[in-house]
């Protein structure tokens, strides 16, 4: 879908106020709207005959192939119309679930208690789950619905009528993409070369620039894996890359040289992850966990028993952003001492946050004892290692994937990505996240408390120059502004 499609859909969705329900027992026209009236009653039957509950999945999913060869010919706004009915007329039964909710009451400390609970998980069912399983049930279904989802995605800020579909598809793509039934598959240069190309388009961590460099990636000293679904044949829904090393990386650019030598595979005792690609938007939230590693680490192993370390070298994608937004409370944070020789370094009597950001676009050229290096790197730190969404999970998108598996953050890199793109998003910082297999459990019981797994180089970056003060109960707390779990 184009810009200036996407833009038009964006304002018919903030533009148009009926719902559903309302435009369907109208006789007027469609007021701006895509589909009239007596259309949207035609579209909403087809939809509710392939939810029929009558009918075998068979039929239904034969209907529901019907519904789909219109869906591709139908305009974006139209495919709307098709969400919302979708969303707002297959919800479940109120009135079921309150009774079967009053029926668990009454049940409770009782032999029918586990009867009620069954009818009440029963009640919580909407017609949509049947509706959208029925989809899924002719052949380039499931195909159908991850296409569909990637294209409904952009739009729920504007539309919240949509949000229901949203979830439900999202529910449901958790459990058919469970890791479990994903087949693991080595990529290599003698694979065929359409998966190469799908590699190289869906790369989305550092780009792939040439089939030269496709070929550096996927050499002797390197594993590339995309994990399958057999619903979508031919279709690899994660590529990790992993390279062979033998210590931990702490820069990507040797790693993307494509003359550099190839690693020496007897000596290699660390296993570096230093790309993870999802390849399909609509799958977006779908978490695959940690199993996805393990089986990566599994595989590597078996393969090279000498291995002993596997880790990450991963961007900080929202470090610029969340300083941008924090430089002076970070500023403010800093003991007197710290902040007299930050002031030094940017020859300013009165420091302000300004001056530090304006100074961080030059940090390529800091040296190692530079105060302002310094800075950046404890200020990385404390993104890293303290703070929260709301939900309590960490902040940084590509922290919550590594530390929800139970990942440590483990070292900070200085300018371990010197291109545009690492520039732009940590100044060129990348941080390894160690997975210390017997230590996974812990970890994730640890961040589930609120606490991110760190290491003590990691914090003893914030101590110096970020300290965090102590609470009443001797409980750690910012020393200067509320974290990111604090603020709604």
């Amino acid at each position: 879908m184009t810009d200036k499609t996407t833009n038009g859909l964006e304002e018919a969705l903030t533009r148009q106020l009926r719902t559903t329900r309302e435009r369907l027992g109208a006789m007027l026209g469609r007021q701006g709207e895509a589909l009239s009236p007596w259309v949207l009653r035609r579209t909403l039957r087809e939809l509710q005959n392939v939810a029929d509950p009558a009918v075998s999945d068979v039929e239904g999913g034969r209907r529901a192939a019907g519904v789909a060869g219109w869906y591709a010919q139908a305009t974006p706004e139209q495919r709307r119309d098709c969400w919302l009915l979708m969303s707002e007329q297959f919800p479940p039964d109120p009135s079921a679930i309150q009774a079967a909710h009053d029926a668990y009451d009454a049940a409770r400390g009782t032999d029918e208690e586990a009867r009620a609970e069954v009818r009440l998980r029963k009640a919580f069912a909407s017609p949509r789950t049947r509706l959208l399983q029925r989809f899924a049930a002719f052949p380039e279904g499931v195909r159908f619905l991850v296409d569909l989802r990637a294209e409904l995605l952009p739009h729920l800020r504007h539309e919240k009528r949509l949000l229901a579909l949203d979830a439900e598809l999202e529910d449901l793509f958790s459990s058919w993409f469970d890791v479990g039934f994903l087949e693991l598959q080595r990529i290599s240069w003698h694979s065929p070369a359409s998966l190469v190309e799908k590699l190289i388009k869906y790369e989305a961590v550092h780009d792939i620039r040439s089939w030269a460099d496709a070929k550096n990636r996927l050499d002797e000293d390197r594993r590339c894996y995309g994990f399958f679904h057999p619903r979508l044949p031919g279709e690899p829904l994660i590529f990790v890359e992993v390279a062979l090393l033998k210590d931990m990386a702490g820069s990507i650019t040797p790693l993307l040289d494509e003359e550099a030598a190839a690693a020496d595979l007897d000596k290699a005792t660390a296993a570096i992850f230093y790309s993870i690609s999802n390849t399909q938007t609509g799958l977006r939230g779908v978490s695959f966990g940690d199993s996805l590693i393990k089986r990566v680490v599994e595989t590597l192993r078996a393969e090279f028993p000498q291995l002993k370390v596997f880790a990450t070298l991963s961007p900080i994608p929202g470090l610029r952003g969340w300083l941008g937004k924090h430089a002076d409370d970070l500023l403010q944070a800093m003991p007197a001492r710290a902040r007299q020789a930050l002031a030094r370094e940017l020859q300013q009597t009165e420091l302000k946050a300004a001056d530090i950001t304006a100074a961080l676009e030059k940090a390529a050229e800091l040296g190692e004892k530079s105060a302002l290096r310094r800075w950046l790197l404890a200020a990385a730190a404390r993104y890293l290692g303290s703070e929260l969404t709301p939900d309590g999970r960490p902040l940084d998108a590509v922290a919550r994937f590594h530390l929800g598996n139970g990942a440590r953050v483990e070292r900070l890199n200085w300018l371990a990505d010197p291109s545009a793109k690492g520039l732009k998003q940590s100044y060129g910082l990348m941080v390894n996240y160690l997975y210390d297999l017997k230590r996974l459990d812990r970890h994730r019981v640890q961040l589930a408390q609120g606490q991110i797994p760190v290491s003590s180089a990691v914090q003893s970056l914030q101590d110096r120059w970020l300290p965090l003060e102590y609470n009443h109960d001797r409980r750690l707390k910012p020393c200067a502004f509320p974290s990111a779990a604090a603020r709604s």
